[in-house]
């Protein structure tokens, strides 16, 4: 491990900024759903359920417009695709609150639509300014910043509903992330080589010999580099996404199994403590989770070598397991830390995959899809949770994500060998 790293990439000014920015950014939608379920449970006097839907409808909506807003950054440029977002963060919000139910539900949608992709910009930007091992550092510097960025902003959330008010909780939600969106559009954070002081055509072509290279280990092309029949789906998919290759699919796929498990995780974890009548030592277990989850990503973010995301993934939800079976708080705590170091690994691993495997011309629209595809999984993973803590308890929740999480795990490791017997060594992205 070399922890040097981290000291190097946080000297550089303008990594140094935008991933400062990146936390000013999160921060007010990382408060925006616990405040919308109280809202909906205290202001509108409604049920968790009723609560539920609009946090799903929310969802529903970002895992929609993240890559169109995405493709919006490659093709009009950043500031140009970050106005609508602007304008609707700080409409939306400060006019939901404000709303019945029913309008609330709609608010919701086009609110998550237009949500501003602080996610995307940043990855792809941090994509930019490094390269190398050191875009893994960036990678797990960003999501450490989240993690501490999600720790405090739901306590900030609970504070503004419980001891102020939800209707003025969301409006400052929707005002905070408005000034985000103005201060990225304010620095510009590159999204391309060629915005780089000393921009050569090498580093932006690189990503596109590997997104070909990737292109090989699902048929695209025969060992010959003659392209195979294709069938006319997959020819219009094709030319829809260019930049589509299966290494990439299975990396989403990854994502989406990680958003699943943490978010069934945290199911579990509120139904275990509500069970044993313990629901006030919500933070106790939390903080132990998410803290694991800083101190695993700063391990990884100094490896020397990259580890494939399908392992990772496979780790958290074998080590998740255990969880069910806790009996106090105390235990429950403890138990959360071994899956929790391999949260912030997991997702810098699958970021770094897709910046590797796409060409940056591109790479706004496949951050968006990558985005969709962990939302997606968070959104899947807690009404699967649910049932089975329904039909079986809270020990039910965590083994269906974590059986869940871990098939794909294996599934992935399984085409990474096959992958590695496709194509000659060196040419197969780690997956």
């Amino acid at each position: 491990m070399n922890f040097a790293v981290y000291r190097d990439l946080l000297r550089i000014r303008s990594v140094r900024r935008l991933l400062l920015v990146g936390m000013i950014a999160r921060f007010p939608h990382s408060a925006a759903g616990v405040l919308l379920t109280l809202h909906v449970v205290q202001t509108l006097d409604r049920g968790y359920a009723e609560a539920g839907a609009v946090a799903a409808v929310v969802t529903i909506g970002i895992a929609v417009g993240a890559p169109w807003r995405g493709r919006r950054i490659d093709e009009a440029g950043l500031r140009r695709a970050l106005i609508p977002s602007v304008v609707a963060e700080a409409v939306i919000w400060s006019v939901a609150p404000h709303l019945s139910y029913q309008w609330l539900l709609v608010a919701a949608l086009v609110g998550g639509l237009f949500t501003l992709p602080a996610f995307s910009v940043i990855r792809q930007a941090l994509g930019v300014l490094v390269d190398g091992d050191r875009r893994r550092t960036a990678f797990t510097l960003d999501a450490i910043s989240t993690e501490v960025v999600f720790m405090a902003g739901p306590a900030v959330g609970v504070v503004l509903a419980t001891q102020v008010s939800s209707v003025l909780g969301l409006t400052l939600v929707g005002i905070a992330a408005a000034s985000a969106g103005l201060f990225l559009m304010w620095i510009d954070p590159p999204t391309r080589s060629e915005q780089l002081p000393d921009a050569t055509t090498v580093a932006a072509a690189a990503p596109a010999v590997l997104g070909e290279a990737a292109a090989d280990l699902i048929g695209f092309s025969d060992a010959g580099g003659r392209r195979r029949a294709a069938s006319t789906l997959r020819r219009g998919v094709r030319r829809a996404f260019p930049w589509l290759t299966a290494p990439l699919v299975l990396v989403m796929v990854i994502a989406a199994g990680a958003g699943l498990l943490l978010s069934g995780s945290e199911v579990g974890i509120v139904a275990a403590l509500e069970h044993a009548g313990k629901e006030s030592q919500l933070g106790l277990v939390f903080v132990a989770w998410c803290a694991a989850s800083v101190v695993g990503g700063i391990l990884y973010g100094a490896l020397h070598r990259p580890v494939a995301p399908s392992l990772l993934l496979l780790g958290m939800a074998l080590l998740t397991l255990p969880m069910g079976f806790a009996e106090t708080t105390l235990s429950l705590a403890l138990l959360s830390i071994p899956p929790g170091l391999l949260c912030a690994p997991v997702l810098s691993a699958a970021s770094e995959k897709v910046a590797d495997l796409v060409a940056e011309d591109r790479r706004g629209e496949a951050m968006g899809w990558y985005g969709s595809a962990l939302t997606s999984g968070v959104a899947l993973g807690a009404p699967l949770a649910g049932v089975l803590i329904d039909a079986t308890g809270p020990w039910g929740g965590f083994t269906a994500v974590s059986a869940v999480s871990a098939v794909i795990g294996i599934a992935g490791l399984a085409a990474r060998r096959i992958g590695r017997g496709a194509v000659p060594t060196g040419t197969a992205p780690v997956v």
